[in-house]
């Protein structure tokens, strides 16, 4: 479904650029058209700022309303806009279709919708179909009822791009940076209490920290512990998912650009080194980052100057860098992935995250936590585990660390109300509520002790018990890796990730 792709997209971490392409990706494909333009109305004329089926010289274009009826046509009313194959109006989009060499452009249906965002007109949404008919009256009736979808997708870009002004003009109140009790990071084993009294030495620190450990385990958590104990903390902590960035954006998103750098840059915009300027910088996922862009990055590491896409003069910039990772860099140097000097640079003071079994009772202390956000967030008057599924939860291996821990309880509270149980008792929870796989790595290695085997070292356990999770889960789907990773409660790129490390094809 369309609407479940728009809101996948409002929800995940992107940047903007990509969220507006994807969007523009998935309204061609749902109306299975040539080309779909997203225009934004600067003055004059209307710029487009997200093109899918036109040819990539359509983004520096300036379409001046006036010279162009079908797109004042398509502004001067709220409703969808239709023109049929044989309107005299010429088309803004003529030669510039992609793999169209027709000029004009041969019979084709037309439509469009003009976008407001907060009561005021924002601009246009053009769909383009080479195929006469393509457009009837049910594609006009959804393309009126996609735009409320188009308008949440672009005011969600606006209140980024506020955001960001908005740090960079902010002063040393920073206050969304110096809440000391934002993110509070809960566990009372050993591990943890050295972990946190090692963290309060090093935060008021210049050393680059790089946070290490397996997926879920909170290494977000962590940055923003270290920037809020560092004498930073009243500037800002600007974070970048590395993971997310095109190689052909990552650029721009780091360092910033001038306005004509490139096609669509309209104007000047500050990078996320400058957002971040006397702050922090978490980069997480950084082994991600392409390698291209790794040389940049560690050219302003050595000298603290950045330099803006399309600019000669550079900027200096003072930013703590903290970086985070579920990679094994040192693994990706040798394999050519990542560069050795930038390693080094970043690695400065690594700082291990330690996996949710390795955090003993935490265990426990880190469900009485989600319990008690379960019971307030359904409204129900006590939640709790019974005690066989403590032993369940203490003795399950945890492959998705905290994060799988959370959405295990929470969808045990969901189950618990769906069969019968009622808020205003206590719901106590079962074993078969938490849904938790029969064998883990730790039951498997004792029935293993117990039959006289040979114990397998703990890493190829894991290893094995990954295989079979991620088998039975596309098993389960006929297949489908996305499904997979939903079952799996992990993201659809580290799924893919993990199976090429584990040589599932």
């Amino acid at each position: 479904m369309l609407e479940d792709v728009v809101f996948a997209d409002l929800t995940a971490e992107l940047p903007s650029a990509v969220r507006l392409q994807r969007l523009v990706r998935a309204l061609r494909e749902y109306f299975h058209c040539g080309a779909v333009g997203l225009l934004s109305l600067d003055g004059e004329a209307l710029c487009p700022v997200a093109v899918d089926g036109l040819t990539r010289e359509a983004l520096g274009r300036r379409f001046v309303v006036a010279q162009h009826p079908r797109l004042a046509a398509i502004l001067a009313r709220r409703e969808t806009v239709a023109f049929p194959p044989d309107s005299s109006l010429p088309d803004p989009y003529d030669g510039l279709v992609d793999n169209q060499l027709g000029d004009p452009l041969p019979v084709h249906d037309c439509m469009g919708v003009s976008l407001h965002v907060e009561g005021s007109l924002w601009g246009a949404l053009t769909l383009d179909a080479l195929t006469p008919g393509t457009f009837d009256e049910r594609a006009q009736d959804d393309l009126q009822r996609c735009t409320l979808l188009v308008e949440a997708a672009v005011r969600m870009t606006r209140l980024e791009q506020d955001v960001r002004r908005l740090r960079l003009s902010r002063s040393d109140t920073a206050k969304d940076a110096s809440e000391p009790h934002q993110g509070e990071i809960i566990g009372q084993s050993l591990v943890i209490r050295q972990l946190l009294d090692e963290l309060e030495v090093v935060a008021d620190s210049e050393l680059p920290v790089l946070l290490t450990g397996e997926t879920g385990v909170g290494k977000e958590l962590f940055a923003r512990h270290l920037h809020q104990r560092s004498w930073r903390r009243r500037r800002p902590l600007i974070q970048i998912n590395c993971a997310a960035l095109p190689e052909s954006l990552a650029e721009s998103e780091l360092f910033g650009h001038v306005k004509g750098a490139f096609s669509g840059a309209g104007k000047a915009r500050a990078g996320r080194f400058e957002a971040a300027d006397g702050g922090t910088l978490f980069l997480d996922e950084v082994g991600e980052l392409p390698l291209a862009i790794q040389a940049k990055l560690l050219r302003t590491l050595q000298n603290g100057e950045i330099q803006r896409l399309g600019e000669d003069v550079p900027r200096h910039v003072d930013v703590r860098i903290i970086a985070a990772t579920n990679r094994k860099l040192h693994d990706s140097v040798r394999d050519g992935h990542f560069r050795a000097d930038l390693y080094h640079r970043l690695s400065v003071y690594p700082v291990p995250i330690p996996p949710l079994r390795e955090r003993g009772s935490d265990v426990l202390v880190l469900a009485g936590h989600f319990l008690e956000l379960n019971r307030a967030r359904l409204g129900v008057r006590s939640l709790r585990l019974s005690s066989a599924a403590e032993d369940a939860l203490s003795g399950y291996d945890w492959p998705g660390n905290v994060r799988e821990l959370e959405h295990v309880i929470s969808r045990a509270a969901i189950k618990a109300l769906s069969q019968g149980a009622r808020r205003e008792d206590i719901v106590t929870l079962e074993p078969g509520l938490l849904d938790l796989p029969q064998v883990s790595v730790q039951s498997t290695i004792a029935m293993q002790s117990c039959q006289g085997a040979p114990v397998e070292a703990l890493h190829d356990s894991v290893a094995r018990t990954q295989r079979q999770a991620i088998r039975h889960a596309l098993d389960q789907v006929d297949g489908n890796w996305s499904a997979a990773a939903r079952r799996l409660e992990v993201d659809s790129s580290n799924l893919h990730k993990l199976a090429r490390r584990l040589g599932i094809k």
